[in-house]
């Protein structure tokens, strides 16, 4: 039997279930890109031949999906299969050379790098789904802290208005990459290796995330600043971020501190952050019931907690923000994007 959620969708939408997609994973040997293959598997995306594409150095090499072992392709021959959707997790110069290429034959893009996020739709589908059209070829993913923040931010700005945020993240050494969780390895277990970062991370916090501007900000912080904006389609919410790498694996954590332009109750948030999809309240202080990215890992859902008035200042609350980086903050969100798509009849 079918839901009547899917019972609502077009003949369309019928017709393409049977048929399924051709679908292309650009990265898939990345952190991201495995995880992507892993969430097209679970949420049961319908494809009907995935191509997995990687640097030439791994190309001939094998990935499973579904139990069956896919041979790497290069990029070229990828382009070469017109696949439907082509989801990139390749870095921005991966994607801004060749995303206007699939795009070129009729392939919607998705593209989980910064290069597209100020020029193309920036798509949050909880938040901003309903902007999409059938002339968006190319498909901003988010920054993995920006999507965490605005998933809990979107429910209290739709009612209260958001004058400023302040936040800072403690982000986890994921969303570097591999040679980031092999420096921690090493330096845990006192081996000397390659280092992602300046400095060791092993027992440290650094408060540099990405590249310095020249404001004195990191670019992590600047996308915080502007991804808001243009994701909340308001300019006029002030962002100030301090955006730090700590020695964690599951999941970033935020702590953020928003001020409204209309006063608020706090059994109301609360009610707010619960209702909207994907978000998940925790929070309990009296039995230690809090988000942590230990146990965030591995799941889908925006954890929030900590929940209190700020009395430093009115109409102003603090909040604990944690979801894992890899799935939700990145390779979930591209596949829900991929899915609002299709149910859409938007490919």
């Amino acid at each position: 039997m079918f839901s009547s959620r899917q019972l609502k969708y077009s003949p369309y939408f019928w017709l393409k279930l049977f048929n399924k997609m051709k679908v292309a994973v650009i990265g898939a040997t990345g952190m991201v890109g495995k995880v992507m293959l892993q969430i097209l598997e679970e949420r049961s995306f319908p494809v009907s031949e995935l191509f997995v594409v990687a640097s030439t150095k791994s190309v001939g090499q094998t990935l499973s999906f579904k139990n069956k072992n896919l041979t790497i392709i290069s990029i070229e021959d990828a382009v070469s299969e017109r696949p439907d959707l082509a989801i990139f997790s390749a870095g921005g110069n991966v994607a801004l050379e060749w995303a206007p290429r699939f795009a070129e034959i009729g392939t919607k893009v998705i593209d989980n790098s910064s290069a597209w996020r100020l020029t193309k739709a920036l798509i949050i589908p909880e938040i901003n789904g309903n902007t999409l059209t059938k002339e968006d070829k190319i498909i901003a993913n988010p920054n993995c802290s920006t999507i965490q923040l605005l998933m809990a931010l979107k429910p209290l700005h739709d009612v209260y208005a958001i004058k400023r945020v302040v936040i800072s993240t403690y982000q986890s050494i994921t969303g570097t990459g591999v040679k980031a969780v092999r420096q921690l390895e090493n330096e845990s277990n006192e081996i000397k290796g390659e280092m992602a970062y300046p400095y060791p991370i092993h027992e440290n916090a650094l408060p540099h995330c990405d590249v310095f501007e020249d404001n004195g900000y990191t670019k992590e912080e600047m996308k915080l600043v502007r991804e808001t904006k243009k994701i909340m389609g308001d300019n006029s919410i002030e962002v100030s971020a301090t955006a730090v790498r700590v020695p964690v694996k599951g999941g970033h954590s935020e702590s953020v501190n928003v001020e409204f332009d209309t006063d608020f109750d706090l059994s109301n948030v609360r009610q707010l952050l619960h209702d909207f999809p994907g978000v998940s309240v925790q929070d309990n202080p009296d039995v230690n019931t809090y988000p942590m990215p230990i146990y965030s890992e591995g799941k889908d859902e925006v954890f929030v907690g900590r929940i209190r008035r700020d009395f430093s200042q009115e109409k102003t609350l603090n909040m604990w923000v944690v979801s894992d980086n890899l799935r939700k903050g990145a390779a979930t969100n591209a596949v829900q994007i991929a899915e609002h798509l299709y149910k859409n009849d938007l490919i």
